[in-house]
């Protein structure tokens, strides 16, 4: 029954979502349109968003670097005229690379924000007016990393945390309109983001080859998703345990910061040595291992 009921609030919803080319944003995509939803696709590989447009009833798609402000407005706007409307947008697209704060490369910060943070801010600024109203609903996608930290991950993880108090202060902004605002935390989900950016000499020295949660698959991610969208949720989270950590993020850190301690100078000297890429290919950027983000 619960099933059913979800599948009919989703008929019509008129959803565009960021990083749709390829991991959480195509599965969400996908999972939305066999809902009964009508779909729109930003991403930054023509190719993969094709596919996965076709795949959604040839939903519309824009090839778009949300770190430009006026690729995304246009993107935008080209994507909700085509649905004839907004209801809901999911800020999913993003990136990640490991990055040593003293000695690591100041570009990978700056690349991370861009990306991260003035793209999801770019995202909801174009979507924002055509989701003022009642029934309107903003899902950011952040991470447990917004609210715990680990070495070598400052780069994402102050961008996460920026992600949520975006989220947080939309939520208030758009309440008069009646729209609503929600922010997804994940711990490591089974996606691309998560091997590769993991997938470091660094990293594993760091985690001394054991990861710091085990990894959920990714449909516990989209099933969190589907349901914040449904019920226009405040929070998603993925695993469950996450909910039940973020009250609780000051005492986490510490032991956080305890349990890694003996690793951290080993590993970030491998770090300040070792050339990986972002986890997604970068506009004028030398070709990298692609894998987009949730």
């Amino acid at each position: 029954m619960r099933k059913t009921q979800q599948a009919s609030s989703l008929v019509g919803t008129r959803v565009l979502i960021t990083g749709g080319a390829r991991g959480i944003g195509a599965l969400l995509a996908r999972r939305l349109h066999e809902r009964g939803a009508r779909v729109g696709l930003v991403g930054l590989e023509p190719e993969l968003l094709a596919d996965t447009a076709k795949g959604c009833g040839d939903a519309p798609w824009r090839v778009c670097d949300v770190a430009d402000r006026s690729q995304v407005d246009a993107a935008v706007a080209g994507i909700v005229a085509e649905l004839g409307g907004l209801d809901v947008v999911v800020a999913n697209a993003g990136i990640a690379k490991q990055l040593p704060l003293v000695g690591g490369s100041p570009e990978v910060m700056e690349q991370t924000l861009r990306v991260n943070v003035l793209g999801t801010y770019y995202t909801l600024r174009a979507a924002g007016p055509h989701l003022s109203h009642p029934g309107g609903y903003a899902l950011l996608i952040s991470s447990l990393a917004a609210a715990v930290h680990l070495p070598l991950l400052g780069a994402y993880s102050a961008s996460k945390a920026a992600v949520e108090a975006l989220g947080n202060t939309l939520r208030a902004e758009l309440r008069p309109s009646g729209a609503k605002v929600g922010v997804a935390y994940f711990a490591e989900l089974d996606t691309d983001m998560t091997s590769r950016g993991f997938d470091t000499d660094a990293a594993r020295r760091l985690l001394r080859k054991r990861s710091l949660t085990t990894v959920t698959p990714v449909v516990a991610g989209i099933d969190a998703l589907e349901k914040a969208i449904t019920l226009r949720s405040r929070t998603a989270v993925a695993p469950r345990w996450v909910g039940a950590m973020l009250p609780v993020r000051s005492v986490l850190q510490r032991v956080i910061d305890r349990s890694r301690r003996s690793q951290v100078d080993a590993a970030l000297r491998i770090a300040r040595e070792e050339d990986v890429p972002f986890t997604t290919d970068q506009p004028g950027a030398p070709s990298t291992v692609a894998g987009e983000c949730g």
